[in-house]
């Protein structure tokens, strides 16, 4: 329960904030990882390893998180993860050893993890007595602050500017971030009743298993796209990266007008024919003999998908099969677990298929969006299909 108006401004932007500094913290990383790789001296297979300790503390902490947001509200949880993020992300351009990167890795997987689950959470609660959809460009601002995190890290860098010192200015940016957003906050009555612990039931089940899937594909095209355009001779391994940018662009714009289209058009609209786009995406990406149709494919993906996983996440706020806060946590978890699975399936597929075939797996599995679109969109309050989804936001503070 809330004490206070969730639709004002203030609000919006602190939930905006939330947002940007997930993904401008986990950008930041990117950039270290040849500086980390070169400072231990290790191979790839340790470098993975590690690497790994970050999925795995972010896994750990959402499975918290759905719990702790119950009792407690999002509001401690997103400052406590946004200043451990600023905190911790100066420590991994010192740790001097695999064991301690290892650790501080963990540590910063952990609060990303939980400020995921929270933003989100938080996100669910500000939509909720809006009277337009909101969803889509809360997570436009993830995608902004990755494109800031990453290209500020860089220019800091090739100016010379070491590491750590480069981290100091991004972590102060971040607290600055968590500072202002601090009081704009929505504050929660903590619930007593909350359940410490709630088995995820068909409904919650199916948007995290579509969450896992638009993941799966956003990360195997991060992974694979540019050696699918180089070894189908379409570009140059110095162009390999377009495909990926293509999609990054489309994916953010996609989802800044993501929040308009979707008052215009209903969830439903938005989940069917977003899948269909991406699906036809896959199909131009495959089949085209020259490079720009191929290129145009990633665009269509990246549209299609955009506004995918914001109406996964409004339903799982809005349903009442078991407390949303748990929900959001299985389906940023299962999302999540699908970026980690994602780049590994697609390489054991493509050994025995080839990577043309592995890409046309990811095309069949996306199908499952628009197929899941009417299920998806139901009222799950009444058990009616197919309301209105502006309809849905004019709802009464409690």
């Amino acid at each position: 329960m809330t004490t206070q108006s969730t639709n004002r401004p203030e609000t919006r932007l602190a939930t905006r904030l939330a947002f940007l500094v997930g993904g401008f913290s986990l950008a930041c990383w990117a950039p270290l990882v040849p500086f980390a790789k070169a400072r231990l001296g290790v191979d790839d297979g340790v470098l993975g390893m590690l690497l790994l300790c970050l999925g795995l503390g972010s896994v750990a902490a959402m499975l918290a998180t759905g719990v702790l947001s119950a009792r407690y509200g999002s509001k401690p949880i997103i400052i406590v993860g946004g200043l451990g993020l600023a905190l911790t992300l100066p420590l991994l351009t010192i740790a001097s050893t695999p064991f301690t990167l290892g650790i501080a890795l963990a540590a910063f997987g952990a609060f990303l993890g939980s400020l995921d689950v929270a933003m989100n959470i938080h996100a669910v609660e500000v939509e909720k007595s809006s009277d337009q959809p909101l969803m889509s460009g809360f997570h436009a601002l993830f995608s902004i602050g990755g494109f800031i995190g990453s290209l500020l890290v860089t220019l800091l860098l090739s100016v010379g500017v070491g590491p750590f010192v480069a981290t100091v200015l991004c972590a102060v940016l971040m607290i600055i971030a968590i500072v202002v957003a601090r009081p704009r906050l929505l504050k929660t009555v903590q619930s007593e009743d909350a359940p410490l612990f709630a088995i995820p039931r068909s409904f919650v089940l199916l948007l995290a298993i579509l969450a896992a899937i638009t993941f799966l594909v956003e990360g195997a095209i991060l992974d694979w796209s540019a050696l699918l355009l180089t070894t189908q001779g379409l570009v140059d391994a110095s162009h390999g990266g377009l495909g990926y940018m293509l999609f990054a662009i489309a994916m953010t714009i996609g989802r800044l007008g993501g929040d308009r289209i979707t008052a215009k058009l209903g969830d439903k609209a938005m989940m069917l024919w977003g899948g269909l786009v991406a699906v036809i995406g896959f199909v131009v990406l495959l089949l085209s003999p020259i490079a720009i149709l191929a290129m145009s494919g990633f665009l269509l993906i990246g549209f299609g998908a955009s506004n995918i996983v914001p109406v996964l996440f409004r339903k799982g706020g809005t349903q009442t099969v078991m407390p949303a806060g748990l929900a959001i946590a299985a389906i940023t978890m299962t999302g999540y677990a699908g970026v980690l699975i994602g780049p590994a399936s697609v390489g054991f597929v493509a050994d025995h298929v080839g990577l043309p075939g592995a890409f046309w797996m990811l095309a069949l599995l996306f199908c499952a969006a628009p197929f899941c679109a009417g299920i998806v969109t139901r009222n799950r309050d009444q058990g009616e299909a197919g309301t209105e989804t502006h309809a849905s936001y004019r709802s009464v503070d409690t």
